[in-house]
């Protein structure tokens, strides 16, 4: 993932638009494969092409459906894993913010890593083990706020070593997960990369 970041890194300094290019243009660099890798195809609507330092997270929930609160998908400490496990192969997603046993006030996050590390490799029973006994709880959670540019948020997920980090704006308002992230960043890339490539086929004079 870093590799992926340092591309995007590369691709957003213009002086080095060229080598960029050159890889491309040597199958050293195929961006279909970074598509297909991190699940960049989508049926979700698309963000306005605005360059990438001018996206912030809101902008990514707001493709996600996660514009308001409770929209996005939750359990609660008191949950069996096992029903946290199948919410999340339900979904098709790797994670899910949990709960404290009222409200919507935020305890943690459980994901497939914690279902993996801490109840199949030490040979737990999800169906008797609460989602808050393997959480990462509040207060060792990582989180960005809904104004996070994309480019932070990815630099915090790869430097943490995470996949899924909680937006909290004084409250719980959404998770976006490095896939959110790196769909975000190659969309806004698209229209420069067009533009790049419309260069070098001689469409431009």
């Amino acid at each position: 993932m870093l590799g992926v970041y340092r591309i995007l890194r590369l691709r957003q300094n213009p002086q080095r638009g060229a080598i960029f290019q050159q890889f491309q243009g040597k199958g050293i660099l195929n961006l279909n494969k970074i598509y297909s890798k991190f699940g960049c195809a989508t049926s979700s609507p698309r963000m306005q092409q605005k360059g990438l330092e001018n996206v912030t997270v809101s902008e990514v929930l707001m493709t996600k459906g996660e514009a308001n609160v409770g929209s996005w998908l939750w359990c609660r400490v008191d949950d069996a894993v096992i029903n946290a496990m199948k919410n999340m192969a339900d979904n098709n997603i790797g994670s899910l913010v949990v709960l404290k046993p009222e409200g919507q006030h935020i305890a943690g996050i459980i994901t497939e890593r914690d279902c993996l590390k801490k109840i199949v490799a030490q040979g737990r029973s999800p169906l008797h083990t609460h989602v808050g006994q393997i959480m990462t709880d509040e207060n060792n959670l990582i989180t960005v706020t809904s104004n996070t540019n994309i480019l932070q948020a990815m630099k915090i997920m790869t430097e943490n070593h995470i996949r899924h980090v909680p937006v909290i704006d004084g409250k719980i308002v959404g998770m976006i997960s490095i896939v959110d992230v790196v769909r975000a960043v190659m969309e806004q890339q698209s229209g420069e990369l067009k533009r790049l490539n419309d260069y070098v086929r001689g469409e431009y004079y």
